[in-house]
């Protein structure tokens, strides 16, 4: 049965729809519950940001099959604000690959499709994603997230060698830094004063390609006017030191990516995912070999 009706309802029910899931999901599971305050007072939340983040996190689960379902004939046009466009002109226009990268903060999902209409055309994205296990879902993921201009690439060692040729070709690839890598594929580092396994494939993509790389992220803003993207210039630099080895290079770069995410998120922390298991265990990798190294 076709769900594309999900994308002709306003945005203003999805959100309102949105934002009851989130508390119900909060009352219903108590290990959600446990994680999501767990995780905001490790961050320093007060109790009203703590609060209005159970909300936002149901509306951004609400918006995802909005997005994903709604036709590529549909623009997001005047739904999409840019603040700091201008930094993307001049990465693309540097001509050495662009790496854009944006925690679990506000709409996440919107930066890609927003990318896609507005430099998709000269400079397509390639985003990565985790397959779902369930195959109906994994499908639906696939075909839902390509459009023109944005390709998709599964975190897996064919993704990354999907990323490596889209940045030899000058184009922009998107990743969310703070998601738990497969064991192998990560170290752990701090985050919010916890250490948690952080990825190094965004640090090591970078580093191999010299590419361009920024930190955004996609503002929810109130009463359904849609997003503002914010897009920054980062504070921190992955240029290795010449001094160390290979590992500590990797693990510079991925803590400096860490205290990037933590300045985004510090903006405005109620629309961050605080529920999201950032310090669990990793998962292995069937086969022996870790998911994504390069």
């Amino acid at each position: 049965m076709s769900l594309s009706w999900i994308s002709r309802l306003p945005l203003g029910l999805i959100h309102r729809i949105g934002g009851a899931l989130g508390w119900l999901a909060y009352a219903l599971s108590a290990p959600y519950r446990q994680r999501l305050r767990a995780n905001a007072a490790r961050a320093g939340l007060s109790s009203a940001q703590r609060r209005e983040s159970v909300a936002q996190a149901g509306r951004m689960l609400a918006e995802l099959p909005w997005l994903w379902l709604r036709g590529a004939a549909r623009p997001l046009g005047a739904l999409v604000q840019w603040q700091g466009a201008e930094r993307v002109d001049e990465a693309i226009a540097a001509g050495r690959g662009v790496i854009l990268l944006t925690p679990h903060l506000g709409c996440f999902e919107v930066i890609a499709q927003a990318y896609a209409e507005r430099w998709g055309r000269d400079c397509p994205m390639t985003a990565m994603y985790r397959p779902a296990r369930q195959a109906w879902l994994r499908e639906w993921q696939e075909t839902s997230r390509t459009r023109p201009g944005l390709h998709t690439a599964p975190a897996a060692l064919a993704g990354v060698r999907q990323m490596l040729r889209a940045l030899r070709r000058g184009e922009t690839l998107g990743l969310l830094p703070d998601q738990v890598p497969p064991a192998g594929m990560g170290l752990w580092l701090p985050f919010f004063g916890e250490p948690a396994y952080t990825m190094t494939l965004a640090a090591r993509l970078q580093q191999q390609s010299g590419a361009a790389w920024l930190v955004l992220w996609g503002e929810r803003l109130p009463r359904a006017r849609g997003w503002r993207v914010h897009v920054h210039a980062p504070t921190q630099s992955l240029t290795p030191r010449p001094e160390v080895g290979h590992d500590e290079r990797l693990a510079d770069g991925a803590q400096a990516i860490n205290r990037e995410m933590e300045q985004l998120i510090r903006q405005a922390p109620q629309q961050y995912l605080w529920g999201y298991h950032r310090y669990k265990q990793p998962r292995t990798v069937a086969g022996g070999e870790p998911e994504g190294a390069p």
